[in-house]
């Protein structure tokens, strides 16, 4: 029904502006479900009300009606209906009703083409209908608000002028009483569902259809319902059901042709899916290909210009007739790939890349040696050996004029400055600065990128990295290079080896470029807490130098050149507002941070600082000078606590120094005797290597009980148990062998070894002691727990000597060959 909602002048409802809408909705209160027709997108449509609202007195029903004749619209009883009405006979006709009794009988048109319709070109059933009200419309219509009343059979025409009116009789409708209730609900199922496809299939019908087709519960208004608004392809069909006035059979009619309607559809869609056909592609290739030539064409960015620019930028660049040999071949495959090919962007990408890399284009390195010390001393305290190697390499390439630049991996804990270290380096050289986080990285294609022939293929971070800086001699910095990853994926560490390897690195090899790249020139540092996890071949590679942690006295200064300034610039603060005492400082470090480096130092200052800004915004008084009485205000309770020897003396306890990644650390080893069978007991989560020493020193004990002060079968009735405490925390290496040994000598003899010693040092089957690494950080943390004496193996003197005196003032250090001489020194 593709006119439903149009009066005999033809006018499509859906055409009529939105304001009518607005206006109707008024009187959706006449049905729960009202709204416009179909063909209009609007939030209401026609619908039956309920069977007791919608009822309508026809007792004082006129003899003579006038008649309003319907273009490809039918109306049943007992629905509200908008008609849209334009000739003027239709307009006087609705105005004298409104005026009048109200009453009028909307008859449907058999040829719509008529415009003045005679009685033979009226159908001979109709609708008596009730006018609700009249909308005059800007467009110079009316819309008249019918509600279907009862059925009508028109007997004959009255008059013609000014408008038709005739002589109808009311049929009365019959109710389907004494069906069976089954046919009733399956007819009803049924006329909904294809009432559903075809409101499915309809560009016009309202969707809300569907939901108020479910919402009918009474046959008789389900029928006149689906009459009046579902669209069928023969007009006429819908007007013969006018005539049935059996709703039972009217059912029945109407089943039949929403049938035929949905067979209609279905043959239609067959057809429409059989016969439609995309654009043939060279057709659409050719308009978007016109389109896209004018755009560029209005933009001045015709791709001719573009490829100009592009060689221009080619013939500037300092590549080796190789690399613009393979540029100009990519070049010629650009020209002929379609603008509007996946390929074509690229190919772009690609030569774009290729001509974003700095190829040969190398920033001017500041070989003035006393600023470039300058420049690391004024970032960084201490770090004297990395100072000095990047001294030595700016004083080889003054002398040389060219070297091949070193591969430095900086090792130590957190917080040591590591990685900002790389960026006062490049600032020193004068040199652009690219950091590259490894953390987690498992995806060779991150280093070496992957194939431009996979979608979304990206260069590798390293190319990447030189393309933003624009130099290919920058400071590239590798961070947390221990904690690479490998999987299906690859293996990133191994992908690395070409490029932190001097003797191939000028030949880096990228998927994504697919030509060798010269990366000789790039200064790589990179950073690792501990070098257990570093791949050897790539250890091999690199320079290590150790960055230890920092004595209690440098981190003060640290604190009072650095860490203060720069936190009371980030929060806003002069230095007159706030500042710290060395004795507020120095309790911070001892009660408030736990640490190698000075980050968490940076943090509590920060607080202050915070804390201090807080107090100046709400107006508060606060002091200026943050002594080490105002830290618990601050800070809160402290919170970090470090081991002390102190306390902990006694017969089987002896101290051990240990490293680990956040730097060096003591440990308690406690050993307790009971009698028993000569068996040995561990605790304290210890790893395998740890076991593995301890049962070395109850064996070597067991062969040596003299040193215990014991003959043999004494030795055997004794059971002992060895801990280590904090017990939650993992144990493992074999530093601790002397420490072992002597923890059970000391229980075994029952006599506590000498005050404020501690040890380090691995131990053989055969009671030699074996140097260890660490011994840096296991001096500092031996001095942060008051430890006075150090027992270590002597082949350690040599790392003892190479520290500086700053590290080691104040310990002495008892070198040692065998457990005999341990034993001997320390009872």
């Amino acid at each position: 029904m593709e006119e439903l909602g149009t009066e005999i002048d033809h006018i499509p409802l859906r055409r009529i502006v939105p304001l009518l809408y607005d206006k109707l909705s008024v009187f959706m209160k006449l049905s729960p479900d009202f709204s416009a027709p179909q063909g209009v997108e609007v939030n209401i449509m026609p619908v039956i009300g309920e069977a007791n609202s919608m009822k309508v007195d026809l007792s004082q029903l006129p003899p003579v009606l006038p008649v309003l004749p319907l273009r490809n619209a039918v109306i049943f009883p007992g629905t509200v209906f908008p008609v849209t009405v334009g000739r003027e006979k239709s307009i006087k006709l609705v105005s004298d009703v409104e005026d009048g009794s109200g009453w009028l009988a909307a008859i449907p048109q058999i040829d719509v083409s008529v415009e003045e319709p005679s009685e033979a070109d009226l159908c001979h059933f109709g609708t008596v209908c009730k006018l609700i009200k009249t909308l005059e419309m800007p467009d110079g219509t009316v819309t008249a608000i019918l509600q279907g009343a009862a059925l009508a059979e028109l007997q004959s025409i009255s008059a013609y002028e000014p408008y038709i009116t005739a002589r109808v009789n009311t049929l009365e409708e019959k109710e389907p009483e004494g069906a069976d209730e089954r046919e009733l609900q399956v007819l009803s199922d049924s006329l909904k569902e294809k009432a559903a496809l075809i409101v499915k299939s309809s560009s016009f019908a309202p969707k809300e259809a569907i939901g108020a087709l479910k919402s009918i519960d009474n046959f008789h208004f389900l029928v006149n319902f689906i009459a009046t608004t579902i669209e069928v392809e023969n007009f006429q069909e819908r007007t013969a059901l006018l005539g049935i006035a059996d709703i039972h059979e009217r059912g029945l009619a109407l089943l039949k042709v929403l049938d035929t309607q949905t067979q209609l559809i279905q043959i239609k869609q067959e057809i429409n899916q059989k016969v439609k056909t995309d654009i043939d592609q060279q057709q659409r290739e050719y308009y978007l290909n016109n389109q896209l030539r004018t755009i560029q064409e209005e933009l001045g960015m015709d791709e001719g210009e573009q490829f100009e620019k592009m060689r221009r930028r080619a013939d500037e660049k300092k590549w080796s007739k190789e690399v613009r040999a393979i540029f100009d071949k990519e070049m010629a495959r650009l020209e002929k790939f379609n603008p509007t090919s996946p390929d074509y962007s690229i190919q772009l990408g690609y030569l774009q890349f290729m001509l974003d890399l700095p190829w040969g284009e190398m920033s001017d390195d500041n070989l003035d040696l006393k600023n470039a010390q300058h420049v690391l001393d004024y970032d960084h305290f201490g770090l004297e050996s990395v100072k000095d190697r990047i001294i030595e390499y700016l004083a080889v390439l003054k002398l040389k004029g060219n070297m091949r630049s070193p591969i430095l991996c900086l090792w130590g804990p957190p917080g040591v400055g590591k990685t900002s270290l790389g960026k006062s380096i490049a600032r020193a050289l004068g040199r652009k600065y690219m950091r590259i986080s490894l953390g987690g990285m498992h995806d060779e294609a991150e280093i070496r990128g992957h194939r431009k022939t996979y979608v979304g293929a990206l260069p590798g971070r390293i190319l990447s990295g030189i393309q933003r800086a624009g130099t290919s001699n920058p400071v590239i910095v590798l961070d947390e290079i221990d904690k690479l990853a490998s999987d299906f994926k690859g293996d990133p560490s191994s992908a690395l080896l070409e490029a932190l390897d001097p003797e191939q690195n000028s030949t880096f090899h990228d998927n994504y470029l697919d030509i060798d790249y010269d990366l000789s020139n790039v200064l790589f540092i990179t950073t690792a807490n501990g070098t257990g996890s570093i791949q050897p071949a790539l250890k091999d590679r690199m320079e290590m130098i150790n960055v230890s942690g920092y004595l209690a006295e440098e981190k003060l200064q640290i604190a009072l050149i650095y860490l203060v300034p720069k936190q009371l610039a980030e929060h806003g603060l002069k230095p007159t507002e706030l500042n710290f005492t060395p004795e507020a400082i120095q309790q911070i470090i001892d009660q408030y941070t736990h640490e190698s480096g000075v980050r968490g130092l940076e943090k509590q200052i920060a607080k202050v600082a915070r804390v201090t800004a807080k107090k100046i915004a709400l107006g508060e008084d606060y002091p200026h000078t943050i002594g080490p009485e105002h830290l618990r205000e601050y800070l809160g309770i402290p919170t970090a606590f470090h081991d002390d020897v102190a306390g902990n003396e006694g017969a089987g306890v002896v101290t051990g120094l240990a490293w680990t990644e956040m730097g060096g650390e003591i440990l308690f080893v406690e050993s307790q005797v009971s009698e028993g069978k000569g068996n040995l007991s561990m605790t304290g989560n210890l790893g395998d290597v740890m076991k593995e020493s301890a049962q070395i020193a109850w064996q070597y004990l067991k062969a040596h009980p003299e040193l215990a002060g014991m003959d043999t079968k004494t030795f055997m009735k004794k059971d002992i148990h060895v801990h280590v405490p904090e017990g939650a925390v993992p144990k493992d290496g074999p530093s601790a062998g002397i420490t072992l040994v002597s923890s059970m000598v000391s229980a075994l003899r029952g006599q506590a070894p000498k005050k404020g010693v501690a040890m380090t040092g691995e131990m053989t089957l055969r009671g030699r002691v074996l140097p260890v690494g660490g011994i840096k950080e296991k001096i500092l943390a031996a001095k942060r727990a008051g430890v006075n004496t150090i027992v270590i193996s002597e082949e350690n003197r040599k790392d003892v000597e190479d520290i500086k005196d700053i590290y080691i003032k104040g310990l002495i250090f008892v070198y040692v060959k065998t457990i005999t001489d341990v034993i001997d020194y320390l009872f």
